[in-house]
């Protein structure tokens, strides 16, 4: 069977089974989600900060940088569409320079990753589907990176039982332009799922 004709069949499954009501800017999105995890809480459970799908989509006709937490998150993404709509998509978690600062800092890769992805210049979509720390540095400089007005945004949908739940609130409480998983639930398939789907929503963005 023609994988488009799958994803389409698929995806008509999902609108007659889900119950929840959900405003047009963020139902692709939900729906993209329920399609990557066939679980259908992700309705109720993704939070959106108002106006974030049409900011992160003007983030990415900009030439964002997409940084993802993981590269299984990295290699979700279609490359295809990030280059059709003119944005650029990197993870730093195998550098070997970001190893060894954590092992002499003591701690995680993820941690270091943000630090250093903090650092690039321009438009930057932040996307953390596994390591709730990758979010800490960004969050500890909350406050000074909206008073000064950088364009960023972030997609907070780590998975997991440590610090993945207080992650999750500390980005909905931060006044940063979000989309978030809340609760233990998310993964690197439900952070590529939201960037394809904002993707996707751009014009020529669909291969």
């Amino acid at each position: 069977m023609d994988p488009l004709e799958i994803e389409r069949r698929s995806m008509a499954i999902i609108e007659s089974e889900l119950q929840t009501p959900l405003a047009p800017d963020i139902r692709p999105i939900v729906l993209r989600v329920i399609h990557a995890t066939a679980d259908f809480s992700f309705a109720d459970t993704l939070r959106f900060t108002p106006g974030v799908v049409d900011y992160m989509r003007a983030l990415l006709r900009s030439g964002a940088t997409v940084i993802t937490d993981t590269n299984m998150a990295l290699a979700g993404i279609s490359k295809s569409a990030i280059r059709a709509v003119g944005a650029t998509a990197e993870c730093f978690m195998a550098d070997p320079l970001i190893a060894s600062e954590a092992k002499a800092r003591q701690t995680t890769r993820a941690q270091i990753s943000m630090e250093h992805a903090l650092e690039k210049s321009g438009p930057k979509l932040f996307v953390c589907g596994n390591a709730p720390t990758f979010l800490f540095p960004l969050l500890d400089r909350a406050a000074s990176i909206q008073h000064s007005g950088a364009q960023i945004g972030v997609i907070g949908v780590p998975v997991g039982f440590v610090n993945v739940v207080e992650a999750k609130e500390r980005l909905w409480a931060s006044g940063l332009p979000c989309i978030a998983a809340m609760g233990r639930r998310g993964g690197s398939n439900v952070a590529a799922a939201i960037v394809n789907a904002l993707l996707y929503g751009i014009p020529g963005g669909r291969p």
